[in-house]
C-alpha cells in the first residue's frame, strides 16, 4: 500500500457500488430507514459471534452469543449473559452503542414524519391572504373583460 492510502477492508468493487448507490439515488427517509436498520442488524450478528470468541467462558456458543447481542441492540439487557473480558466489553460497547444509535435514529424520523404531517395540515387549512386577494382580482379582471368584449359587440353590431 503507497503511503498516505488507507485500506478500508472493503474490496473495491464494494467500494465502488456504495459510492454508486450513494451517488445516484436521493437519501429518502425510507432508504436511510432501510441503511441504519441493515447496520444495526449486521453489527447485532456479527457481534453475537464475535462475542462467543472474545469472551468463550461465558458465552459457550454462538446462540448465548446472538440472544446476547439482541438484548443489548434492543436495550432490553436482562443481565443472564454479560462479557467479562475486555475483548467482550469492546464488543458489548459497539453493540449497545449501535442499538442506541437505532434507536434514537428510528425515534427522530418517526418525530420528524409526524411532525411534518401536522405541518401540512395547518398549512392546508390556513388561509393565504395574498392568493385569496390575487383570485378576487383575476375574478374582477375577468369581469371587466366580459364587459369590454360586450362593449365591443355591441359597436360592432350598431356600426
Amino acid at each position: 500500500m503507497a503511503r498516505g492510502e488507507r485500506h478500508s477492508g472493503a474490496s473495491p468493487g464494494v467500494q465502488r457500488h456504495v459510492m454508486k448507490v450513494l451517488q445516484t439515488e436521493d437519501l429518502t427517509v425510507r432508504r436511510a430507514a432501510r441503511v441504519i436498520a441493515s447496520v444495526t442488524l449486521l453489527v447485532t450478528v456479527a457481534g453475537g459471534v464475535l462475542i462467543h470468541f472474545a469472551d468463550r467462558k461465558n458465552f459457550p456458543n454462538i446462540g448465548d452469543g446472538l440472544w446476547w447481542a439482541i438484548q443489548t441492540v434492543t436495550t432490553v439487557g436482562y443481565g443472564d449473559l454479560v462479557p467479562t473480558t475486555a475483548a467482550g466489553r469492546f464488543v458489548a460497547s459497539v453493540v449497545m452503542l449501535t442499538g442506541i444509535g437505532f434507536l434514537t435514529v428510528i425515534t427522530a424520523a418517526i418525530t420528524s414524519t409526524f411532525i411534518e404531517a401536522a405541518r401540512r395540515r395547518v398549512q392546508q387549512t390556513r388561509t393565504d391572504p395574498v392568493g385569496a386577494q390575487l383570485a378576487q382580482i383575476s375574478a374582477r379582471l375577468d369581469l371587466i373583460e366580459a364587459g369590454l368584449s360586450e362593449i365591443a359587440r355591441r359597436e360592432q353590431g350598431s356600426g
